[in-house]
């Protein structure tokens, strides 16, 4: 723990943000630095709390108090390899992770939740500064050799995590370059890509081989990567956007967020001049209430949009936890990002009924009709509400909805990896029905978080190098908590 009062005598209190009418002109960090002393207050927060929940709160089995404690104490690197332990990437979470750890701290029953991600940004980005993130490269090497495909948060962890074991690791990625939906999903403004570049240069230093702008089955054939090397990681995500399917969804203007928000990201590195899809001017419809939506609501506002609407078919959480929903349950309580501060119409229990369009295909509104929810057979049903279908504007639409699961794009088919009803591949534990063929992340358990993800990368990790040497001392989670987590995800 911190001070023995700390939580009594501290609240909580993250860093300012720059305001947004500056910020909307530019794509860099909105946070202000946060200072040192405010910090260590923050990390004082942590409580005697005897079991700390937030450990089973974290995918990765963070081990928090114990960080905190060494922050409080101002032992950076103490802290730093604390977390190394579970985390291969804090600089990643520390910036984009919706902290389940913060929804399960015991101080949150009754007061706001200790900022461990805040602390865990602050470690990472202390460790880079004084020097404690340095290149471990391998003693010795096992003579085995390992290809990833995908270069995302599970594929990047499952490959730090085999290098470290001693294998030779080679990283494929299709793009120009490495992250996957860190480089070409998340906004410069929550995740600036110098960050990854920081990391990869690490672990190209450590031994990692990465090949980007190689895609299975174009410039390089599954045959080979089968041949040559002893395992496989797939770990290429959930590419494959759930589609919209009402009258007028082909129409021009009506776009999958992805294509919006990952243009925009490449025109930002300089890859490309710029985005094909611009919000300038236009009345800008965001259908989906999640952090996908909220990621197109910031980048339509740096275009310059005339209007930003974003619908959400469910009603309108609350602004606290209800009886109904305590912790140390996941809160179910109304989320305000940084991007809906920046500018937007949030409206709730709305359903989108039909896209409308001009003699030349273009979209010009999109026909709304208002919901009323009502409880039945212990099931919350919809029923439109009489008179209030309309039509609104739109020019742009994003739609952000979430993902069914692998883009479908024959990878599996070429590693001849089975799949179930829903698209996912078929496994048992992290290794397909391709012996040589694993999954993580995204690809074998559906969309999730970043820091699930890393998670998922680090286990995959440790059933390869069980595969390739009978045994591994690779550090692997608790197995009963992901025996709970599967089956709650089955």
């Amino acid at each position: 723990m911190g001070a023995k009062e700390g939580f009594i005598q501290y609240k909580r209190e993250l860093p300012e943000t720059r305001s947004p009418e500056e910020r909307i002109n530019d794509y860099k960090e909105i946070y202000q630095p946060f200072d040192g002393k405010k910090l260590n207050e923050q990390s004082a927060r942590c409580m005697d709390c005897g079991i700390p929940f937030c450990h089973q709160g974290c995918p990765l089995g963070n081990v928090i108090p114990e960080f905190n404690d060494a922050v409080y104490h101002n032992e950076w690197e103490e802290a730093f390899h604390i977390l190394q332990s579970t985390n291969n990437f804090p600089e990643f979470t520390g910036r984009i992770c919706p902290a389940p750890c913060e929804a399960s701290c015991v101080l949150g029953i009754n007061k706001d939740p200790v900022a461990i991600e805040l602390i865990e940004k602050n470690i990472a980005e202390k460790a880079y500064e004084m020097g404690f993130v340095k290149p471990r490269i391998p003693k010795s090497r096992t003579g085995k050799s390992v290809a990833v495909i995908g270069s995302g948060p599970a594929g990047l962890a499952a490959a730090d995590q085999l290098n470290q074991a001693g294998h030779e690791v080679t990283v494929f990625e299709k793009d120009k370059e490495v992250g996957g939906l860190l480089r070409y999903g998340i906004p410069d403004f929550k995740l600036e890509k110098w960050v990854i570049d920081r990391r990869v240069k690490i672990m190209e230093q450590e031994g990692v081989i990465f090949s980007t702008e190689t895609e299975i089955g174009f410039n390089i054939k599954a045959e080979n990567i089968l041949a040559n090397f002893d395992a496989i990681i797939l770990a290429t995500g959930a590419a494959q956007p759930r589609e919209l399917k009402i009258k007028g969804s082909d129409l021009k203007g009506v776009h999958f967020a992805m294509e919006f928000l990952g243009k925009q990201n490449q025109v930002i590195a300089g890859e490309i001049k710029e985005n094909p899809i611009s919000a300038k001017d236009k009345n800008v419809i965001v259908i989906g209430g999640g952090d996908t939506g909220s990621d197109c609501i910031g980048t339509s506002n740096r275009h310059g949009a005339k209007s930003i609407t974003q619908l959400e078919l469910l009603p309108k959480p609350p602004q606290q936890r209800t009886v109904l929903n305590p912790w140390p349950e996941w809160p179910m309580t109304l989320k305000t990002s940084s991007s809906h501060e920046e500018g937007a119409e949030r409206v709730f229990s709305i359903l989108t009924k039909e896209f409308v369009g001009n003699e030349k295909g273009e979209v010009t509104g999109l026909v709304l009709v208002d919901l009323e929810w009502k409880e039945e057979n212990g099931r919350m049903q919809f029923v439109e509400v009489p008179k209030t279908e309309r039509t609104v504007p739109c020019d742009l639409a994003f739609i952000a909805i979430g993902y069914t699961g692998p883009a479908q794009n024959g990878l599996l088919e070429v590693f001849k990896v089975e799949k179930m009803e829903n698209s996912l591949p078929k496994s048992k534990g992290y290794q397909s029905t391709s012996k040589k063929v694993f999954l993580a992340g995204d690809m074998r358990r559906g969309q999730s978080l970043v820091v699930w993800a890393i998670s998922e990368g680090r286990e995959a990790a440790v059933s390869v190098d069980e595969f390739l040497m009978g045994s591994s001392s690779l550090p692997r989670k608790d197995e009963g908590f992901y025996q709970v987590e599967e089956e709650i995800a089955s």
